[in-house]
């Protein structure tokens, strides 16, 4: 049950309530936490997306549903009662010092007992800090900057994997294509300058000397912009094998735009994030297709995972689609909280740190050995897969293990 939309000066504040399965008993206590994401701007879309994957998290935790992932069979957080979870959404806009703003409304005035999100690597630092001050467990799924972990942060804790990860696993995929008989060696680094981005690209560069690729160019822009000629000739004109592109939404749509017009072809593209996007699929179509593209889940994997295929039928009965991998990536970090409450028997926040700390679970409908935190609060068994969009879908093509195609190299043009 979606809950009503209220405005809060510059916060586009959502009350939800997931209440499915077994109903709200009146005496059951209600444990509200935060969530704070751009749910409108420039990447209002995935935004979104992540919502709606908070959303679904709540509703299962709240309700009873035959799923084989934790506190789907239980209702609400069963060492308080049945006590239920209830999300309050913030609207970031996309902007660090907006969602600061909003964690600490959210806190103050809503009294939120925990938080999620926030999507946006360079939000998410802003949001940490006000957490950290005020003694509020937070749980990201959603940014990668590897940079959010290394802070010392007691309150502050990741499920998915960072950055500093994917440029290891870019690379062994290609050191993998090379024993295939690829001749790959020139890279060229495109990224958006944000906390985000400038850490995807500082990750690809130290991968790179540490695997032996020489990187021929490196094109830093703004995500706000509407035009990357430039960048685009700077990356055509040093010829590189592979382009690694580290985009939000709309710019991805840009650069994917910009390359077919002026008929570029390397090797490979390979990205991330924005061109995972529904909105990104629906404005380049068929000139998706054979992207390589960061991921951390594949709809395929249910032939390994049942739970994934209930987990989205109850997705697409409440919102009309399927999962993408940003709806799932925010589904996760609900749970891990649900965990820590339940086995904190509390919402003191000094007993759900600590009990976050002693986090060992199931990784839900995630192909990982599970949820467990390192010394820095990185979930120390996440890992990345690459997919690649072939007619239209996205399959996984490393590791090669758990492919569901047989990867597609070298791109073969565009309109192919």
């Amino acid at each position: 049950m979606l809950g009503k939309c209220v405005g809060v000066g510059i916060l586009a504040v959502a009350l939800v309530a997931s209440l499915a399965g077994t109903g709200l008993a009146a005496a059951a206590k209600v444990i509200k936490i935060g969530a704070v994401y751009p749910l409108t701007g420039d990447v209002a879309s995935t935004g979104q997306d992540c919502k709606t994957g908070v959303e679904l998290a709540l509703q299962i935790i709240n309700g009873k549903y035959n799923i084989n992932i934790p506190y789907a069979k239980t209702a609400g957080i069963p060492s308080l009662g049945g006590a239920q979870l209830k999300v309050i959404f913030a609207d970031s806009q996309g902007s660090p010092q907006t969602g600061m703003s909003a964690a600490e409304y959210l806190i103050s005035n809503k009294g939120v007992k925990a938080m999620v999100g926030a999507y946006q690597s360079s939000v998410t630092k802003t949001v940490s800090q006000v957490t950290e001050r005020m003694h509020i467990p937070y749980v990201c799924s959603d940014s990668t900057s590897p940079t959010l972990t290394e802070r010392g942060f007691k309150y502050f804790f990741r499920v998915n994997p960072n950055d500093k990860i994917s440029a290891k696993d870019q690379f062994e995929f290609l050191n993998a294509m090379k024993k295939q008989g690829k001749k790959v060696n020139r890279i060229a680094l495109v990224y958006e300058n944000s906390e985000w981005g400038s850490h995807v690209g500082q990750q690809e560069k130290l991968a790179a000397k540490k695997f032996g690729y020489k990187i021929v160019a490196d094109v830093p822009y703004s995500h706000s912009t509407t035009d990357v000629s430039s960048e685009v000739a700077r990356i055509m004109a040093a010829h590189p094998d592979v382009v690694m592109e580290a985009s939000y939404v709309s710019d991805a749509i840009l650069f994917t735009e910009a390359f077919k017009r002026h008929n570029f072809k390397p090797q490979a593209f390979m990205a991330m994030s924005g061109h995972l996007q529904n909105d990104y699929l629906k404005a380049v179509g068929a000139d998706a297709n054979y992207f390589i593209v960061r991921s951390t889940f594949n709809l395929g994997m249910a032939k390994r995972i049942p739970a994934i295929k209930q987990v989205n039928a109850l997705y697409r009965q409440k919102f009309g689609h399927d999962m993408s991998a940003n709806a799932v990536r925010s589904f996760n970090a609900p749970f891990v909280l649900a965990d820590a409450i339940n086995r904190a028997h509390s919402t003191n926040a000094a007993a759900v740190q600590k009990a976050l700390l002693a986090t060992n679970m199931s990784a839900g409908i995630m192909a990982w050995k599970g949820i467990q935190f390192d010394k820095n609060h990185q979930n120390k068994y996440a890992s990345f897969i690459l997919e690649q969009m072939a007619k239209n879908v996205y399959q996984t093509v490393w590791p090669f293990n758990a492919a569901t195609m047989k990867v597609v190299w070298p791109f073969p043009g565009w309109g192919k």
